[in-house]
């Protein structure tokens, strides 16, 4: 892999997607150990899955991962905090009248 080049890999990985009332998420886990890095981007082949309220669905799928070059990686190391920030809200008021 080189500065400005990238790489196309394909790797097994199970997804569990929940729907339950104590946690709404969906995980990707590599069975192969892959590991992904700073500014890596991952598509999970195959159909939708949809998990029916109070369920948990586990899946076997195929992911294609495009790994970043060594300059994507970097910048996405050295701008990371600035979008992590995007996602706060700050309010510094004292009282707010309406």
């Amino acid at each position: 892999m080189g500065l400005l080049t990238k790489e196309v890999e394909r790797h097994p990985c199970q997804v569990e997607v929940s729907h339950c009332f104590d946690s709404l998420h969906a995980h990707v886990k590599f069975t192969d150990g892959t590991v992904i890095n700073p500014g890596d981007e991952v598509i999970v082949k195959g159909p939708e899955i949809m998990a029916p309220y109070g369920e948990v669905v586990v899946e076997d799928r195929e992911a294609v991962i495009f790994r970043a070059s060594k300059l994507e990686q970097l910048w996405t190391r050295m701008t990371g905090d600035f979008e992590f920030m995007e996602l706060c809200e700050f309010s510094f008021s004292e009282d707010v009248k309406l």
